[in-house]
């Protein structure tokens, strides 16, 4: 008697064995490296870091640094070309680990100590915000804030010479 049992569970045994996998990771670095790093608001460890992935797309990346600027920016997880639709069903047969890296550097900026600076800066940027605030809502003129050596009490008024 011909049983296939046996040799179509040996079949599936091999096939199972020789099948690959796909591994999706992304590579974050910083000058100078230490820095926190957080992937979409969860803390993921300190550059440089190996972080495995599912999905590709977008990712919110911040890395923080005791005397560094913090940094907020957009990462993007791009897929080869061997892991698109399709062509991914395939490649996960292939009896070899496929590695898909990601690779994402980012320079620290020095964290501004002058107080003085930092109040600039901050009323440069409300400036800014105005002026764009203005464009937006349909003002051409933008009236410019008063210079810093005017006093901005109010002019006295005379009394009145009418009796009362």
């Amino acid at each position: 008697m011909n049983r296939p049992g046996p040799i179509l569970l040996l079949l599936v045994l091999v096939m199972m064995a020789s099948t690959g996998c796909v591994r999706r990771k992304i590579d974050i670095t910083s000058d100078p490296s230490g820095a926190r790093v957080w992937l979409n608001d969860r803390e993921v460890g300190r550059t440089p870091i190996e972080v495995d992935f599912t999905y590709y797309g977008r990712y919110d990346v911040r890395l923080e640094l005791a005397g560094y600027q913090p940094v907020w920016t957009v990462g993007s997880a791009n897929a080869p070309v061997w892991d698109t639709i399709g062509a991914d069903l395939v490649m996960e047969t292939v009896p070899t680990e496929l590695t898909s890296t990601n690779q994402w550097h980012y320079i620290l900026e020095p964290a501004i100590d002058d107080p003085d600076q930092v109040l600039q800066d901050a009323l440069e940027l409300g400036r800014f915000l105005r002026d764009e605030e203005a464009r937006e809502s349909g003002q051409d003129d933008v009236s410019p804030e008063p210079a810093d050596d005017q006093d901005d009490t109010p002019p006295e008024v005379p009394p009145s010479s009418e009796g009362g």
